[in-house]
């Protein structure tokens, strides 16, 4: 996602990751990417979104979030685990999502997954946190050329899902999930979110 051998520019004051540079990403980069999330519905939607980012940009992606969670039940994998031919045919004429027919029918699948995953482990946040023994890795990047885009938490976690079922969960797209929902904080030290996040995940949880 983010750009290569670019540091951080001021806007409104503040140093932002490169990426961040249209309206919607700075939002997305300020309130949520790298922010540890643990809620079992929002992280079913970035795994989800990170697989339809396959092959396109997360500013594409980011654009149709909201067509994706009208169409997808708002990501509730119950419903979509129940989605049949009907609804699939329905979804490729959506011109809101992308109109894969293979990322359409993953979405389906991992659905499946996932409620199984959930009756075996309780949550998926229980286990998708044990890939980082339960707590962010901190990294202290000075350069967006030093991010990965792979690593070995990522590779361990996409043999993991494909083994259970899960479709369009490479290690790099394990890798950009990963930094989306906080088990990783990959923002640049001057960036003004690193801290911040840092910061708030050292915190003693009451």
């Amino acid at each position: 996602m983010p750009a290569k051998n670019t540091p951080p520019v001021p806007l409104d004051g503040k140093l932002r990751c490169s990426w961040a540079s249209m309206p919607q990403m700075i939002s997305y980069h300020d309130t949520e990417w790298g922010v540890p999330q643990h809620d079992d519905r929002v992280l079913f939607e970035f795994l989800i979104l990170e697989g339809a980012q396959a092959g396109l940009s997360w500013s594409t992606i980011l654009a149709k979030r909201d067509a994706y969670r009208r169409a997808f039940s708002n990501f509730n994998p119950k419903n979509i685990a129940r989605y049949d031919a009907q609804k699939l045919k329905q979804l490729m004429g959506d011109a809101g999502i992308v109109r894969n027919r293979l990322k359409i029918s993953a979405t389906v699948q991992n659905a499946r997954a996932f409620l199984a995953v959930q009756k075996e482990f309780g949550s998926f946040d229980t286990y998708i946190w044990q890939f980082v023994n339960g707590k962010p890795i901190v990294n202290a990047l000075s350069s967006s050329s030093q991010i990965q885009a792979r690593t070995e938490e990522s590779d361990k976690m996409s043999r993991d899902l494909l083994k259970r079922g899960f479709k369009f969960v490479g290690p790099t797209i394990c890798y950009a999930f990963m930094q989306a929902v906080g088990m990783v904080n990959d923002h640049l030290v001057n960036c003004f979110r690193y801290a911040e996040i840092k910061n708030a995940a050292a915190k003693p949880k009451r």
